[in-house]
């Protein structure tokens, strides 16, 4: 089975937690129920998009799952997962609240990516305050989402900076009560 990332936009309508959470509990289990396992879903703090993982080894079946919700799907690309297993991503998946995208240069290799990832890690430790959880990297080398635990935005920015990564985007997800 393999990992994909759907990346998905929310229309305005729906734009509140008590709507967002139903429909994700909707597109999980009918996820389940074509023998697809959602392995996350993270939620702008704003409710204006959603990061769904999902585990298949049937793409085609993503996109119209999730649009039969009226959730609009924007991206789908299979990922890796780096820093963490599946099961403890779905024991912490409400662990994080700062999703941070990057696109990736066109010339990265996965190689050069994990080489580079492994060198810089160590730097975390100099911004405490903000937890590491785990980095989903698109296999066709576009982008990277990289998840975190942290007080503030600029802490996560502290953190990027100390390990010499970029950032295209910075989101602040809902965080599940």
């Amino acid at each position: 089975m393999s990992l994909f990332l759907v990346e998905t936009t929310l229309q305005e309508a729906d734009r509140s937690k008590a709507i967002i959470e139903q429909k994700i509990k909707t597109i999980e289990a009918s996820l389940q129920e074509n023998g697809l396992s959602l392995i996350e879903a993270q939620v702008a703090k704003d409710y204006s998009y959603a990061f769904f993982i999902v585990e298949t080894d049937n793409e085609s079946q993503l996109a119209p799952i999730i649009e039969k919700e009226n959730v609009h799907v924007a991206l789908t690309k299979q990922v890796r997962l780096i820093g963490e297993d599946i099961d403890g991503v779905k024991r912490q998946k409400d662990k994080v609240n700062y999703v941070v995208e990057w696109n990736l240069p066109e010339h990265l290799t996965m190689e050069q990516y994990l080489a580079r990832k492994e060198k810089n890690s160590v730097h975390y430790q100099e911004v405490p305050e903000v937890s590491f959880a785990r980095t989903y990297v698109c296999e066709d080398m576009t982008k990277c989402l990289c998840f975190y635990d942290a007080p503030d935005q600029s802490s996560v920015e502290k953190a990027r900076e100390a390990v010499q990564a970029p950032i295209d985007a910075i989101t602040e997800l809902e965080q599940n009560d």
